[in-house]
């Protein structure tokens, strides 16, 4: 049975017919003032600076960069008011650098305090440019030290020392024009016992110009380190050649052959030895020089006092002592540093 629909070819007809792309109309804008004579104005402006001539253009200085290093004066001057820089095996040296590495090598350790007032006459700027160079080239150390206590725990600072390297003692050895007998040394051995042994130079500084007041030159420093090297060895080729003999009578004899004070079986050994020469060389003499601390006892005293030492003491370390004198005055004999 067949339906008709009445309306199916009119469906149909619908579906095959593609809808039509909607028509759009462009709307016309009118153009801008300021476009229609924006021609004209580049037009005017380009004939009134076609000849004209443009300025120099100013170059912005720029300020040459200053570091901390470069704020340092030159420090390798030819000539100085000390006299000429020489060459040693590459290393230009000035005249207070060579006394630099000549004073450090003789007395194994230096306070830069010390150096500073003495060799640099107070300029610690000199002195810390100086170092600079020496260590750069390996030929010295600085060390910071604890200072002694003696007992008292008190907070103190730190010390700063000034050493040779075995390269500066040689490089010492070829510039000091010392005599061969003049011993030097380099490296920081006893770093407990360094305060006192940098009081040692200050002592020999006090002694020497009295030396020198005196007609005494050419003056030549043997420390406590060589004295004792010199006594154990013979003290060991006495015993070796006569076992049975007694040790106080070979103290004795030793003690008489290098001049030293034998007190108490014991033989004193000072902290320095300075030799110097008399009347042009003719005759010699030496001084036996003591730096005596606050941890000396009352019987320590008393033997470098017996043994003849012209003793040295700081003024903080003579304070201290003045507790432990007794009748005899001993403090009287030990000279301020």
């Amino acid at each position: 049975m067949r339906l008709n629909l009445p309306h199916e070819p009119e469906i149909s007809r619908r579906r095959d017919q593609e809808p039509s792309a909607p028509q759009t109309t462009r709307v016309s804008v009118p153009e801008s003032p300021l476009e229609s004579r924006l021609p004209r104005l580049r037009q005017s402006s380009a004939e009134r600076t076609a000849h004209a001539v443009p300025p120099p253009r100013r170059e912005r200085r720029r300020e040459p960069q200053v570091t901390e290093r470069s704020r340092e004066p030159e420090h390798r001057p030819r000539r100085t008011r000390e006299g000429v820089a020489v060459e040693v095996r590459g290393t230009r040296l000035r005249p207070q650098e060579q006394q630099l590495l000549r004073e450090t090598g003789r007395f194994r350790v230096l306070n830069l305090k010390d150096v500073e007032r003495t060799i640099y006459n107070g300029d610690r700027r000199a002195l810390q440019t100086d170092l600079e160079y020496l260590r750069e080239r390996g030929l010295v150390s600085v060390d910071s030290v604890a200072p002694r206590n003696d007992g008292h725990w008190l907070p103190q600072k730190r010390i700063e020392v000034v050493t040779l390297t075995k390269e500066g003692e040689r490089l010492a050895h070829e510039t000091s024009g010392y005599a061969p007998e003049q011993k030097l040394y380099h490296g920081l051995v006893k770093p407990r016992e360094a305060e006192h042994d940098t009081q040692i130079y200050r002592a020999y500084l006090k002694e020497s110009e009295r030396i020198e007041k005196a007609g005494g030159s050419n003056l030549r420093v043997e420390l406590d380190f060589e004295l004792k090297s010199k006594i154990q060895k013979a003290i060991r080729a006495a015993r070796k050649a006569d076992p049975q003999r007694d040790m106080g009578e070979i103290k004795r004899e030793v003690a008489e052959q290098y001049e030293l004070p034998y007190v108490r079986n014991k033989i004193e050994i000072p902290d320095a030895r300075i030799h110097y020469d008399m009347d042009q060389g003719s005759r010699t003499g030496f001084s036996d020089v003591e730096v005596v601390t606050a941890a000396y006892r009352p019987g320590h005293m008393k033997a470098k006092s017996q043994a003849g030492f012209r003793m040295y003491a700081s003024a903080s370390d003579r304070a201290r002592l003045a507790t432990i004198e007794d009748e005899q005055h001993m403090l009287d004999w030990v000279m301020d540093l």
